[in-house]
Formats: C-alpha cells, sequence, structure tokens
C-alpha cells in the first residue's frame, strides 16, 4: 500500500463519506468578459484545451472551456489565450483564476489528528499554512486559486467555489 492509497483509506475512515467531486464552472484566467464564453467558443476546435499542459482546461457540453482540478492545476503558462483563435483568451487579460479554494476542517485529515501535507507540498505561493503540525488554512493574500492542491488532497477536503458562474 502506497502513502496516497494509505490516506484515501484513513480519509474514507474518519469522513464515513466516499470521494465526491462538484462540478462548478470555472473559466481559464485569460477573459475580460465572461460572456463571451457562450456568444464565441460555439465554433471553435477547442485549441485551448489541446494545447493546456496541465491538461486541466476541457471543453463542456456547451463547447466552452472550463478548468477541472481533479488531476493538476493551472501554470498560468498562458498557452490556452495565446491559442484561442475567437480571442475569448487573451494575454493581456491575464488575471487569478475566478474561484475561491478553503479547506474542509471536517474533512481533512490534518484537522482530525493525521499528520498530512499533501496540499501544502505541491503549493507554489506557499498559501497552505498549519498552526502547529495540524490545523491547515489558506492564506487567501498568497493564494492564485491555481487548483494544484486539490487534486493531492486525498481527502478532497479542498473546497473550491466559482466567483463568477453558479454550480452545475
Amino acid at each position: 500500500m502506497d502513502r496516497r492509497e494509505l490516506f484515501s483509506f484513513l480519509s474514507s475512515s474518519v469522513t464515513g463519506e466516499e470521494r465526491r467531486v462538484k462540478e462548478i464552472i470555472i473559466r481559464p484566467p485569460y477573459y475580460s468578459d465572461i460572456n463571451d464564453f457562450d456568444k464565441e467558443c460555439q465554433n471553435c476546435e477547442g485549441t485551448c484545451a489541446t494545447l493546456c499542459q496541465e491538461q486541466i482546461i476541457i471543453i463542456g457540453e456547451d463547447k466552452t472551456p472550463r478548468l477541472t482540478f481533479a488531476k493538476s492545476g493551472c501554470t498560468y503558462c498562458d498557452d490556452c489565450a495565446t491559442a484561442c483563435e475567437p480571442n475569448v483568451l487573451q494575454v493581456e487579460h491575464k488575471k487569478l483564476i475566478d474561484a475561491g479554494v478553503r479547506i474542509n476542517e471536517s474533512t481533512c485529515l490534518s484537522w482530525n489528528a493525521v499528520m498530512c501535507f499533501s496540499c501544502k507540498d505541491p503549493c507554489l505561493e506557499n498559501a497552505i499554512e498549519f498552526q502547529a503540525m495540524f490545523m491547515p488554512t489558506i492564506n487567501q493574500d498568497k493564494c492564485t486559486s491555481c487548483g494544484f492542491c486539490i487534486s493531492r488532497c486525498p481527502s478532497v477536503a479542498i473546497d473550491v467555489t466559482s466567483i463568477n458562474e453558479k454550480v452545475c
């Protein structure tokens, strides 16, 4: 049993729940008008998703791009914006991802007295801070909402909310 399997087992016994992922619509961080996705992406081939190095851009049924943090996070590399033919995504409109990220204390292993640093290790901005050995919190002043911590959490204890759009 590797470390990830152990944490997954422990998290399921701590929470008493199976892993579940909420689907919310979070857009790539290079747009100026959120309504352009519905207007302009309909005739596009989805090149932004094809060129995403982290493979976090998916094209939804509505033919618009959205981010998924199930396997990785955003490096803000600009490739999706450079590839966008309808110019919905543009490098000059680069900003932080419009998402809120927080640790759910009731399902977090560390908050439940299990030593786990799975979310802290991939955080490039050092936005995840621990009080003592347990009790991680996200410093919102440092967090870029890149999503790298989300896929690494074995107990799915990091909640993401879209700032601009509703939950699917």
